[in-house]
């Protein structure tokens, strides 16, 4: 998996980044579809190594199901079949919002 050094996000963005943008994953609301572009620098390995194991590779597209009235957890689909991550885990993933 690709990682990459993430673009500064601004702290409690509430909505998407402009399109093209890549960001965190957490960062992206419900409806959005994206493509998963690679994990951040500072991720621990424990943890790329189960985002991986549970679908969230490079390449892979993942939908933002829905969020709980906190903001966190939040479920996605991937590779057909939900999974929930906390804020924190879906921080390490970068992604960037894929057109219509």
């Amino acid at each position: 998996m690709t990682r990459v050094t993430p673009t500064a996000a601004p702290a409690g963005l509430l909505s998407a980044p402009p399109d093209g943008r890549t960001a965190p994953l957490a960062e992206f609301p419900p409806g959005s579809v994206v493509l998963v572009t690679g994990t951040a620098a500072d991720a621990p390995a424990a943890v790329v190594r189960r985002l991986e194991d549970l679908g969230f590779t490079a390449g892979s597209q993942v939908e933002v199901v829905r969020r709980a009235p906190l903001r966190d957890p939040t479920i996605y689909r991937v590779r057909d079949y939900d999974v929930c991550l906390r804020r924190a885990q879906a921080a390490y993933l970068l992604a960037r919002e894929l057109d219509g």
